[in-house]
């Protein structure tokens, strides 16, 4: 908008006046329009570095562009790296524009393999209807794993039974896929010497692209079960990738409630689905002969092992006709009105019993459709038949993200939470929320500031909202305030017991019996209405485990997280106006370490800088942990070092962030604890607590310094929950520990009824659960 002009009238008043705090002895400032806001000091001399406080230009410019850009904090040191590289002649970078690079990616990708763009014509009402799928067949991306001179060496083409020692006998332990029944079983053409499955595991699930939800896709992702789990887990080369865009049918109005509709939509899934199998079938029959990295000849025969699926995805893989079908269960005959009960066990699915109801369908609709409801089928034919050993009932797996965190768990069991503790009023809603904000600080754990007002629908969150509001709950839903918000959390226990064993990443038999009996219990702790699908799903999870290998290797949390950068990829690169759709924690901090040097079992990090034992004292002369500091420390550095091998000389400084090495009781890997001690991290004190050895039979808890004792008196609460309670002795009896003595981090929970008393938070990750188990 352009200003009026000031008006040359000598009875017009200025445009503007400024006045100021007499303080300032300015006085009353008129302007016009013109030199408003205008500045011109006698003497205005332009600044020589306008990037200030920037140390240089380049500098300036580089920042603006990693912010304009959104650049992490990864990609900028990756940049950074680079830059110095270049300065130094150990690099060049011959790009001179976007066009430049845009070129380049190009040709990366003719070495990748190729998409193709496919047509799929299938009938309904007399009519053909076409849709188009986008995908890369199965069998060439495998070729593109094989040909990987770096992959090469990883790959297990040989079946594995695991069994490790107790000290009295040897138990059956279960890790990689090719450890399970389902690898042993299967049976190929002996006429062939070394033959050996190439073993697939896929992975499909919608996702939107937008955030207002009007653009879907449709990605389906492949890894290698051959490969270790830390690679086709991980986010390198072997790892998932997408290999297809598959149809997304549109939903109809008109065709609403009508059974041949639904019908249509499977059928041409598992059409558009088979352009990724074409080549795998054929495959799959004769084998493809290829020379492995130990130059061996063998024979690969390709197999789909696992589909990993949401329980949606799932009843379109095996056909399954859904939650109000007869059986509507993926994997087994279960009734549609006993799928709370987890002590029945029922008939599997069987492709077998597909196939002949289907050809009775064929030969008598009336007679087939019978036959197909009992099943609760549909009458298709399933693309995975065409594919040797691969019965899609076998092959589908138990999912825990959609099934437990977004289901069960964060859907369900929050959603009742929700509703108990708001019958008890807003003063305890609020309360809750208070006690979720004040849980402690953990790495590798998101944080919530509120739980009953929460948007998102994200099953990694949700598991963390789940752990924290049970214990946030405890002194709310009590059996005098609430007796069905204590029943409620009776079954979240046990639901929370039953995650913690299933996400175990070696499962051992004791192990799968701990879930079988669990099971158990949790059933006898179901609410009565929750017959629902998902409530049922986990009863086959022992089977899979057995079957396949540890849940690790089919848990969709590795592509879950494909979904955001396909949603970038989207939104940089499309329109948002073209609605096309593609069918056609908080670990407050980052894995770095901070200086430091790793000794045994230990890395110190962040170092303070030097300071003596009398500023020590005189800084905490009001904290009774610093009591008699200097007596402390010269007992324990005569008495207690030279026992563990330290000279008297050397300090132990205690401030920063640490790491732990620790064998993980899940894996027998060493494993890492990241621990944080410091007055003033993120605005906020955060001091981790710890395990420590004190002898070879007896552990206890320690904060940093000040040890917390277990045994202390137990409460109702504890029995009910088989909680484990710990309480700080006097800040006075602190003491001095060696750090190689620190088992791993333990996270606590503050009983906000007890002063000084703690909750040992066990469900933080499986190694820390084995631990108490061990104790208890």
């Amino acid at each position: 908008m352009t200003a009026p002009a000031a008006s040359h009238s000598t009875n017009h008043p200025p445009d503007f006046k400024t006045e100021f705090h007499p303080c300032s002895k300015h006085p009353t400032l008129y302007q016009s329009f013109e030199d408003f806001g205008q500045q011109i000091p006698e003497d205005m001399t332009l600044v020589s570095e306008p990037w200030h406080p920037f140390a240089s230009e380049g500098n300036y410019i580089f920042a603006t562009i990693t912010v304009e850009a959104g650049l992490t904090s990864t990609q900028v040191d990756s940049l950074l790296t680079l830059f110095h590289r270049i300065k130094q002649g150990m690099a060049s970078v011959t790009l001179i524009n976007d066009a430049g690079l845009c070129t380049a990616l190009d040709r990366l990708a003719l070495q990748l393999m190729p998409f193709s763009k496919f047509e799929i014509t299938a009938p309904y009402k007399g009519e053909d209807v076409m849709f188009q799928v986008h995908a890369c067949p199965l069998w060439d991306w495998a070729l593109d794993l094989l040909q990987n001179p770096s992959l090469a060496p990883h790959f297990v083409w040989d079946t594995q039974w695991l069994f490790k020692h107790d000290g009295e006998k040897y138990e059956h332990f279960y890790t990689e896929p090719w450890t399970g029944d389902c690898w042993w079983d299967i049976q190929l053409p002996t006429r062939m010497e070394n033959a050996v499955p190439f073993t697939f595991i896929l992975y499909a699930n919608k996702t939107r692209l937008l955030s207002h939800g009007t653009v879907k896709g449709y990605p389906m992702v492949a890894c290698c079960a051959n490969l270790p789990v830390h690679i086709h887990n991980g986010e390198q080369y072997g790892g998932g990738c997408i290999v297809g865009w598959l149809l997304i049918v549109p939903e109809l109005m008109q065709e609403e409630r009508k059974t041949s509709y639904p019908n249509f939509k499977h059928a041409i899934w598992h059409e558009a689905f088979f352009k990724l199998l074409e080549k795998v079938a054929k495959l799959s029959k004769v084998g493809y002969l290829y020379e492995c990295y130990d130059k061996v000849l063998q024979w690969l025969f390709p197999i789909i092992l696992i589909l990993s699926a949401d329980y949606e995805e799932l009843c379109v893989m095996t056909l399954i006709q859904g939650t109000k079908c007869k059986c509507p269960c993926p994997f087994c005959l279960v009734p549609s009105d006993r799928l709370w009960d987890l002590s029945k066990t029922y008939k599997m699915h069987t492709s077998e019993q597909h196939k002949e109801a289907l050809v009775a369908y064929m030969d008598k609709k009336s007679v087939g459709e019978q036959k197909l409801k009992f099943l609760g089928l549909r009458p298709l034919k399933n693309v995975f038949w065409s594919v040797e050993h691969s019965e899609p009932e076998q092959a589908a797996s138990f999912e825990p993200i959609y099934s437990l965190h977004g289901g069960m768990g964060g859907k369900h069991m929050h959603e009742e939470l929700k509703i108990a503790v708001s019958k008890l009023g807003h003063n305890f809603e609020t309360k809750l929320e208070e006690q979720v904000s004040a849980f402690p600080h953990w790495w590798g754990l998101t944080h919530f500031d509120t739980v009953i007002h929460i948007t998102f629908s994200d099953g990694n969150k949700m598991k963390d909202v789940t752990r924290q509001c049970f214990y946030a709950a405890l002194n709310i839903l009590t059996t005098e305030s609430s007796l069905a918000g204590y029943q409620l959390l009776c079954m979240m226990h046990s639901y929370l017991q039953l995650d913690s064993l299933i996400g175990l990443d070696i499962q051992t038999e004791k192990t799968i019996g701990m879930i079988e009996n669990e099971l158990i219990v949790f059933r006898d702790e179901l609410k009565e209405n929750w017959n629902f699908p998902k409530a049922h799903l986990w009863k086959h999870v022992t089977c899979d485990i057995r079957s396949k290998g540890a849940i690790c290797n089919y848990s969709a949390r590795p592509n879950e997280k494909m979904h955001g950068p396909l949603k970038d990829a989207y939104q940089d690169h499309s329109n948002e106006n073209e609605h096309t759709n593609l069918a056609t924690g908080d670990d407050a901090g980052n894995n770095k370490d901070n200086g430091g040097k790793l000794e045994e079992n230990m890395k110190l990090g962040t170092p303070q800088q030097p300071t003596s034992l009398s500023d020590i004292e005189t800084a905490h002369k009001d904290d009774r942990a610093f009591d008699g500091f200097h007596r402390k420390l010269e007992t324990f550095l005569n008495t207690c070092l030279p026992t563990y091998g330290y000279p008297l000389n050397k300090w132990i400084q205690l401030q920063g962030t640490h790491t732990v090495k620790h064998v993980s009781m899940v894996d027998w890997e060493i494993t890492t604890s990241h621990l944080r001690c410091s007055p003033n991290f993120h605005s906020q004190q955060w001091y981790d607590c710890t395990l420590v050895q004190l002898s070879e039979t007896k552990i206890t808890f320690f904060a940093l310094i000040q040890p917390l004792m277990a045994g202390t008196r137990v409460r109702q609460l504890d029995q009910d929950f088989n909680l484990i309670r710990v309480k700080a002795v006097s800040h006075a009896l602190s003491i001095f520990i060696p750090m190689k003595s620190i088992i791993r981090g333990t996270l606590l929970y503050l009983d906000p009824d007890c002063d000084g008393e703690f909750l040992i938070v066990e469900h933080i990750d499986s190694d820390m659960f084995l631990h108490m188990k061990e104790w208890t």
